[in-house]
């Protein structure tokens, strides 16, 4: 056949991706065995009925037809209503698109901030596909480590020497997958200062504004001077429970959403009418939210709680999301390998730190997607998994 696209082939980098343990986890349980799977971030419980019932009585009331590009003008009232909340800064409909979920709207903001040949700085640990996203927009970046004895929140000065002439974006996601920190205010001001000084873009994954420690959160949108140089990820996958849904959106300045709109008139073409009016209600009615994020605060606690005090084990990241990044690098400092040995002594699936960027080697991030007796019955099996290695370790010298 004629050759693909040097645009698509380089979406993903050759080799490894840190992602083989979550797929023979995958592949094992399908088969039968009793795998407990902490190394996804999907909710464990369906979408809150409200929504369920708003989506089946719009499929019945005929909305199957094409809908506004930008998005339906109800659902982008209720995510800019929703914007004003997040980011605390008055948002309209005309600074929100909608897009096929979060990972639509981070496609979008790359596409709309870099050409060909541009460069882009990226904060490790980091969401897995952002390095893809951005080669996806035949850019270049640059890996800035968010060191774990600074609690995973970047050095800015780190970030600034990381600048070149090409150097058109800056991309940060607070609260953090895979870590859970959230940056200070500091940090977001030093970082805004940065994009102002350079006139640079920042595109800042909020995904989880929801699940953290309450009035933690803070957007770099209502910072002085970043109203127009901010893109906003977000979605309703983790905050309302709709991850199949794929529901995202983009904020921003409102020239940039007009420009937008012509992405999803060559890609998404636009949400499904149904799918829409149902999002739209889970937003103005808050379905789940305060649920959820309650969900994930009490599942955190019960982890942390049963690995305390376990020797050789530091936390990290308990502040946001849906995880909980374990130091594990005193017991064994290759994190995959510690995975591995987790899989197949104990059937537990974890994340290796490295599957988000070399700066979380050493590491692993467990998923909270389970409940608490599941959560309990991990801990219980790291815990020993730890303890025989150790005692392995001491009999070996």
């Amino acid at each position: 056949m004629p050759h693909p696209s040097k645009r698509v082939s380089g979406i993903t980098a050759q080799g490894k991706d840190g992602w083989e343990v979550h797929f023979a986890a995958m592949q094992r349980k399908l088969a039968g065995e009793e795998i407990l799977m902490l190394s996804i971030g999907d909710h464990d419980f369906d979408t809150p009925e409200g929504t369920v019932e708003a989506a089946v009585d719009a499929v019945r009331s005929g909305y199957h037809h094409y809908i506004q590009l930008p998005g339906l003008p109800r659902l982008r009232s209720a995510l800019a209503k929703l914007s004003t909340e997040a980011t605390g800064i008055d948002t309209l409909e005309q600074e929100v698109i909608v897009t096929q979920g979060g990972q639509g709207a981070l496609f979008a903001a790359c596409q709309a901030t870099l050409d060909a040949g541009d460069h882009a700085i990226i904060v490790s640990p980091y969401y897995a596909t952002y390095p893809g996203t951005i080669r996806a927009a035949s850019a270049s970046f640059t890996e800035i480590a968010a060191e774990a004895e600074r609690d995973f929140e970047p050095d800015p000065d780190k970030i600034a020497s990381a600048i070149q002439p090409e150097t058109r974006m800056i991309l940060i996601n607070s609260p953090n997958n895979p870590t859970g920190a959230v940056y200070s205010r500091k940090t977001l001001e030093a970082i805004s200062e940065l994009c102002i000084e350079h006139d640079l873009w920042l595109v800042s994954d909020e995904v989880y504004w929801t699940i953290n420690t309450p009035g933690s959160h803070l957007s770099p949108r209502s910072l002085p001077g970043m109203k127009e140089r901010t893109l906003v990820i977000n979605s309703l996958s983790k905050s309302h429970g709709m991850t199949g849904w794929r529901v995202g959106w983009l904020t921003g300045p409102s020239e940039m959403i007009r420009a937008l709109i012509s992405l999803n008139l060559v890609s998404s073409y636009g949400l499904a009418d149904f799918v829409s009016r149902a999002a739209a209600i889970a937003v103005e009615e808050k379905h789940g939210v305060s649920q959820i994020a309650e969900r994930y605060a009490k599942r955190r606690r019960v982890f942390l709680d049963e690995i305390a005090g376990l020797n050789g084990i530091v936390q990290r990241g308990v502040d946001g999301g849906m995880y909980v990044m374990l130091d594990i690098s005193a017991i064994e400092p290759d994190c995959e390998a510690f995975a591995w040995g987790l899989l197949n002594d104990e059937n537990v699936a974890i994340m290796p730190g490295t599957s988000f960027g070399a700066s979380a080697e050493g590491h692993v991030r467990i998923s909270m997607c389970q409940d608490d007796e599941i959560l309990r019955e991990a801990a219980l099996r790291l815990r020993r998994y730890i303890l025989q290695r150790s005692a392995g370790t001491v009999a070996a010298e």
